[in-house]
């Protein structure tokens, strides 16, 4: 089920896993592979991570299995289930024709993900294993600049496309866009081969589902980030794209962690030492010293 400890660097490699973390997860390999319950968990979150894999919906409980794990493995356990799981994710990409570089360059979010837990934490780990099960379980691809997981309308995005003209309803399918970190700028080119790409993608291995609206739901789509980022910012140009996805009247609940986790690393950090490095970081900081809020919204446009 797992490599053994001579070929796991090179899997995790392929995985994009920060180089720093690999003599630890070769090390651990031994505790894990001596401990029957821990593979034996191993084995049971692998079965319930590939069970229906292109099955798009499906929640897998990931995250409460992970907190299951023995306390020597605990930070690095999701890893193990993600490698172990990564021979049915390829066997299913290679049914449905997807090349091995857009398979590498979405799984490489493990990477990514560890990534950003060790910016946090100043240490090793996974810092969202739930968010990884769409990945692996093929839900979700990396295309260019942007992430399109298939995904289906909910009820209010579903009437606010219909009262758009479209012809919509809930539950079909939808794009959700996710912008992922550490890829370089947002640039309105890099958004449109996104998009191109994922027009010729899906069309290509899922052909049975059709896509006709892209929707999105990110603290980038606030519209008060035009007070504080000029016409030009890639920001502003990329919620451009965007028209309301819920009610206006909605009001919805503050969001002031989500900026500060994507801008800053750590959505705990105290407001008043952010950096003001950046325009973003600017914006993002100085909006809350002054007694605002950051709010996630949600958007759609046309496929």
């Amino acid at each position: 089920m797992l490599p053994d400890a001579d070929t796991l660097p090179e899997t995790l490699l392929d995985l994009a896993v920060p180089h720093e973390d690999i003599n630890d997860l070769v090390a651990l390999r031994r505790t894990l592979t001596t401990d029957s319950g821990a593979m034996r968990l191993v084995e049971e979150c692998v079965e319930e991570l590939v069970r229906d894999i292109g099955e798009a919906g499906v929640e897998v409980p990931l995250a409460e299995r992970v907190a299951e794990a023995p306390a020597a493995l605990g930070r690095y356990f999701a890893v193990y289930v993600f490698v172990a799981a990564l021979p049915y994710t390829r066997s299913y990409h290679r049914e449905r024709g997807i090349t091995a570089d857009v398979s590498r360059r979405t799984l490489a979010d493990l990477g990514r993900n560890m990534a950003f837990h060790r910016r946090r934490h100043g240490r090793g780990g996974v810092e969202v294993p739930q968010w990884l099960t769409h990945h692996f379980r093929g839900e979700l691809y990396q295309l260019g600049r942007l992430q399109f997981e298939r995904a289906r309308l909910g009820q209010r995005t579903a009437r606010a496309v219909a009262l758009a003209g479209q012809d919509a309803a809930p539950g079909e399918p939808c794009l959700n866009l996710h912008i992922p970190d550490f890829h370089g700028p947002l640039s309105p080119a890099a958004c449109d081969r996104s998009l191109a790409l994922a027009r010729e993608f899906f069309a290509r291995h899922f052909p049975r589902e059709r896509y006709r609206v892209a929707v999105c739901h990110s603290w980038l789509l606030d519209p008060q980030l035009k007070h504080h980022l000029g016409p030009d910012s890639n920001i502003v140009r990329f919620q451009d794209r965007f028209r309301p996805g819920r009610d206006p009247g909605e009001d919805p609940e503050p969001e002031d962690t989500e900026p500060v986790r994507f801008v800053f690393g750590d959505p705990d950090l105290p407001v008043a030492g952010l950096p003001r490095r950046t325009a973003v970081e600017r914006a993002v900081g100085d909006h809350l010293r002054a007694g605002g809020h950051w709010y996630v919204r949600h958007g759609w446009f046309p496929l």
